[in-house]
């Protein structure tokens, strides 16, 4: 079937609600959080209404039909991404509890004073700050690869900044959250192999993973996390993949129930993972709605989405150059699903207030990226991302929108 971005809108109840508006709402802030089509929310309204129950403990039937849904998602994450078992695939809160589960485990047992950690100048603040509270603890050294003015990593730089034996974690972004910039994952995987295959690589796909499709086996990463509500999930749910024998080697972050194999007062031993990572009673309703947002992605095709966003992004970066005083952030080879820019009539919060005005949401700010800012000094910036249900009649709104603030600021 083509591809049909009127039927996909249809499946939003929030998009199908507005677009009967005589001002249509354009929802261009994906990039933060995407809507969430019917049959995911419907999923999770049916857990509530017809077998709500705890997962795992139960043996009675609403427990038992629970289990199975509950693990289903997982077994459907991990065949999403090209894991070798569901077993690889840990539940957690989102991209920054990943990022933190890693820090705080894999970091706070194998770093020693003096190791290094390398991240990107691209980076958002949860891959930022969660190696700088255990590189503090540990007596860690961070280092960071440049980014060019074009918005792309300077790769040469990486074998100047890894040290064989003391550099212990490669983090850095598939997709950067403000510049849009998709680095060369795979490459840069391959870079640190062929200098220590010990280093343990860590991707933030928060960015790509309802944009690209992903194979953690041939990219060849430890660790890959992701988050459910910028995948036409529910908020609240991620995951943390990580080869197997690499979480076995970790100790767990928190401690409760299921999470262990024997407690006594003395002494405890902990369960295998995924369960070592994910103690207490989980979010249960948002694994479900993820599971469905999976099977939606897939329905629609992830190689489909990425085409028809292509076509977007290249209509809206041909719209809004041709909008007077108007600075796209960045010209990177390859950009994921947004376009951050500057404007010389107004700043970004003012242009984004007047925006709403029209119906338009976009979002202001440093986008939890400062030092992205400071790197090409700007204090803020607008963007407008997409996803799968974007329309160009939207982008076609914004770029009028835009100029009515250069009208009113100009």
């Amino acid at each position: 079937m083509p591809y049909s971005v009127e039927s996909i809108r249809k499946q939003f109840p929030v998009l199908a609600l507005h677009d009967k508006d005589p001002k249509p709402l354009a929802f261009l802030d994906s990039t933060a959080t995407t809507q969430k089509p019917a049959s995911v929310i419907d999923a999770m309204d049916l857990f509530y209404r017809e077998h709500y129950s705890s997962v795992k403990r139960g043996v009675y039937r609403l427990s038992e039909h629970t289990t199975q849904e509950f693990e289903a998602s997982r077994k459907k994450l991990a065949k999403f991404i090209n894991a070798k078992s569901e077993n690889e695939i840990v539940f957690t809160r989102g991209t920054t509890e990943s990022i933190n589960l890693v820090a705080w485990t894999y970091g706070r047992k194998f770093l020693k004073p003096g190791d290094e950690i390398l991240i990107s100048a691209l980076e958002h603040h949860a891959n930022i700050v969660s190696w700088q509270l255990i590189a503090e603890e540990r007596g860690a050294k961070i280092k960071v690869i440049p980014v060019a003015d074009d918005g792309d990593l300077i790769l040469s730089e990486i074998p100047k900044l890894i040290t064989k034996g003391k550099t212990k974690i490669f983090a850095f972004t598939h997709i950067s959250n403000t510049v849009g910039t998709e680095n060369p994952i795979k490459e840069m995987a391959r870079i640190c192999r062929g200098i220590d295959p010990e280093i343990k690589i860590l991707i933030d796909a928060a960015q790509s993973a309802s944009h690209k499709k992903i194979d953690v086996q041939s990219i060849d990463c430890d660790f890959l996390a992701f988050s459910g509500h910028k995948m036409y999930g529910p908020t609240g749910i991620g995951v943390l993949y990580g080869k197997y024998d690499v979480l076995d080697s970790m100790p767990p972050w928190q401690g409760g129930g299921e999470m262990i194999d024997q407690v006594t007062f003395e002494r405890t031993t902990f369960a295998k993972p995924p369960e070592r990572f994910e103690a207490g009673t989980p979010a249960i309703a948002e694994v479900i709605g993820f599971g469905k947002a999976i099977d939606w992605i897939n329905q629609v095709g992830i190689e489909n989405i990425a085409a028809h966003e292509a076509e977007i992004i290249a209509y809206a970066t041909e719209q809004l150059s041709q909008v007077q005083g108007l600075h796209i952030l960045g010209n990177p080879k390859s950009r994921g699903a947004l376009l951050s820019f500057t404007m010389d009539s107004a700043h970004p919060h003012d242009a984004a207030m007047l925006l709403d005005e029209d119906f338009i949401a976009v979002r202001s700010g440093h986008h939890c990226a400062q030092p992205v800012m400071d790197r090409f000094h700007v204090p803020a910036t607008i963007r407008a991302s997409f996803a799968a249900y974007t329309e160009k009649w939207e982008i076609d709104r914004l770029v009028e929108g835009l100029k009515r603030v250069n009208r009113i600021f100009g």
